[in-house]
């Protein structure tokens, strides 16, 4: 049986070098490519995928949104993350977003191809250093991004990155109130009451690059 694979990254290049290993892989075929959430998910609609390659850093609305929003449509997709982030925070959501699996871009493709084949059968997979980022995040207490839903997580990271609460709902297809009222919450959540905190949590939990004068 062949696996139908999606790869959804942002880098032309990039997804030029995982069909290239993919393709040459008995047993599996890609057949769709995509950019951004938008296209993928208009991937989706045609049909003929069993497994997204996700990469979570993409222009607009991350791979997080990106999962939930393919997952709602298609619940029998399998997803599997393919990400330069290694910190708990991303892994928590992706996981919690509908992703089976985790890995790093460091992977040796052989784990790639392991990670896809899980995938597919329903199977869960971290990666060594995803694994180890959850279990150091739960000795050190710092699941503070635990609290919060996929969507909320996708708000504080593009509100931490500068991006106006009508820009966030554009992106992710949501009202401006919406977005206002997930705010809200985030900050109840994460016990911060002005943004120069919820700033500072979210560079600590690497959701953005940030000064190191801004501390932690």
């Amino acid at each position: 049986m062949t696996i139908r694979i999606l790869l959804l990254d942002d880098h032309a290049v990039v997804r030029t070098g995982y069909r290239r290993l993919l393709d040459a892989e008995p047993g599996f075929q890609v057949v769709a490519e995509a950019s951004n959430a938008d296209e993928a998910y208009a991937c989706l609609l045609r049909g003929g995928i069993d497994v997204a390659v996700v990469d979570l850093s993409l222009r607009g609305s991350s791979g997080i949104e990106a999962i939930r929003r393919m997952l709602a449509r298609l619940p029998e997709l399998k997803v599997l993350v393919l990400s330069m982030h290694d910190n708990a925070g991303y892994v928590t959501q992706a996981m919690r977003a509908g992703a089976l699996g985790y890995l790093t871009k460091n992977c040796e493709p052989s784990e790639m191809f392991d990670a896809i084949r899980a995938a597919a059968s329903g199977r869960r997979t971290l990666c060594p250093e995803a694994a180890q980022a959850l279990a150091s995040a739960a000795l050190d207490g710092e699941q503070a991004l635990a609290r919060l839903t996929p969507r909320e997580f996708e708000v504080l990271r593009m509100a931490a990155g500068g991006e106006s609460a009508a820009h966030i709902a554009q992106t992710m297809h949501l009202s401006q109130k919406t977005v206002l009222n997930h705010m809200s919450a985030i900050r109840q959540k994460l016990e911060a009451d002005n943004d120069f905190k919820l700033l500072r949590l979210a560079v600590r939990h690497g959701l953005i690059d940030f000064p190191a004068a801004v501390g932690s």
